[in-house]
């Protein structure tokens, strides 16, 4: 079967090269993190070759009403939204009505005067410092805003610039697209577009873009483009079935905020449909997702992106002439970013085990996923515990490498 025409199919692990009984180590690990409390509960899914090996759920959806985890819980995914924006953007780009070296001001006027802020520091040591706002060196691009480069950052840093966005309450209101990135296009930059990675709401403003070039919503270029072909019928920007509003996964205390913030409730339709955070989806519809991805841009014969446009988003867009902004959040050494993905470069120098080429993200709740081109599998863990994420990146991953026992493909 050619990978274009391979779907997401029942498998056992030992037909994939999995042993069963590490993989059984994995589930009682998470089966301890609930007992503990670290966790309300999980769904996680690993497939190869397009096998499911691994679907597993341990502990509850809504730990306060003891309703158990199912496999079909829908969760809020944040951060893991911004994959789905990028690819988004990337099918107009294939489609010749999208440059990413196109300023961004070309498609969001109000980005055409923005200045970076300079800080300058105080005449006595007693003052805080003062802000300079200077001109742009060169301006913002589409390929800025999908690798991060462009200069905007996020509230919750804690910088004088990261001020001016909490200031500017951007997660407490309801927007539009346009009426957010208008407001957002206001504040100064934190660095020179091109000069540095600063995670941020880069995707965001992305979302904009893909709205203003295909002349429709960010959700109905996503279902049109994405969601739909690849039978992503529940991923949304709200959960707008009441019949379904049950099956949403809840955090439990004392890790019941995210950023902190409680978290957002799918079941409220909102004016925003921000591409960098504000999706939910189900274990099974974001597996589809990345099988899409790992099969080089389709699945199951309905072609989204081009193998090499696949290639070209998960290869490193920074080198290392791009050094970090003012908050360092790629996952450590070893680790580049492309457009939408963070990207190993190296076997070695990572904390945890991996092949070169895997890209992968996470969402501030908690999901996390991460794609082995080499080895031809992705794993997902599907999870509400913001305050887990990170400590929990290495142990599963170096545990999931430990159960592929037949590495080759």
């Amino acid at each position: 079967m050619s990978h274009a025409n391979r779907g997401l199919e029942e498998g056992n692990p030992e037909q994939v090269g999995f042993s069963r009984d590490r993989l059984a180590r994995l589930t009682e690990s998470l089966r301890q993190e609930v007992e503990t409390g670290q966790l309300p509960g999980a769904n996680m899914l690993i497939a190869r070759h397009g096998k499911i090996a691994y679907f597993e759920s341990v502990g509850y959806r809504d730990k306060a009403s003891k309703s158990p985890m199912t496999k079909d819980a829908i969760f809020r995914i944040y951060s893991m939204s911004k994959p789905i924006t990028s690819v988004a953007a990337m099918t107009l780009a294939e489609q010749g009505r999208l440059l990413l070296e196109s300023p961004v001001a070309a498609y969001i006027p109000q980005f055409a005067e923005a200045k970076v802020g300079v800080l300058r520091p105080p005449m006595m040591a007693a003052l805080p410092p003062t802000m300079d706002l200077v001109p742009c060196g060169r301006p913002m691009t589409v390929q800025d805003l999908l690798r991060h480069t462009s200069g905007l950052t996020y509230g919750f840093f804690d910088t004088p610039i990261g001020k001016l966005y909490r200031d500017a309450n951007f997660f407490g209101a309801d927007f539009t697209n346009a009426e957010f990135v208008g407001k957002l296009a206001t504040l100064p930059l934190a660095f020179q577009p091109g000069a540095g990675w600063n995670y941020s709401h880069s995707t965001d403003v992305l979302g904009r873009v893909v709205e203003v070039v295909s002349g429709k919503s960010l959700y109905e270029w996503e279902q049109e483009q994405i969601l739909g072909p690849l039978g992503m019928s529940e991923t949304t920007f709200y959960v707008a079935d009441k019949a379904k509003h049950a099956r949403v996964a809840e955090p439990a205390p004392p890790d019941h905020l995210v950023g902190g913030a409680p978290p957002y409730d799918p079941r409220q339709a909102l004016k925003a449909q921000m591409g960098g955070q504000g999706m939910q989806s189900t274990t099974i519809d974001y597996a589809r997702f990345l099988q899409m991805m790992l099969n080089g841009g389709a699945l199951e014969g309905k072609r989204v992106l081009s193998p090499e446009t696949v290639a070209y988003m998960t290869s490193d867009h920074l080198g290392h002439d791009i050094p970090p902004g003012p908050t360092w959040y790629i996952p450590g050494p070893g680790y580049g970013f492309g457009l939408g993905f963070a990207v190993r470069r190296t076997q070695g120098e990572a904390v945890h085990a991996g092949s070169a080429g895997n890209f992968h993200w996470s969402g501030a709740a908690g999901t996390m996923f991460w794609c082995d081109p080499k080895r031809d599998f992705f794993a997902l863990l599907m999870v509400q515990a913001s305050m887990q994420l990170f400590r929990l990146e290495s142990k599963i991953r170096n545990m999931v490498y430990a159960a592929l026992v037949e590495p080759e493909k």
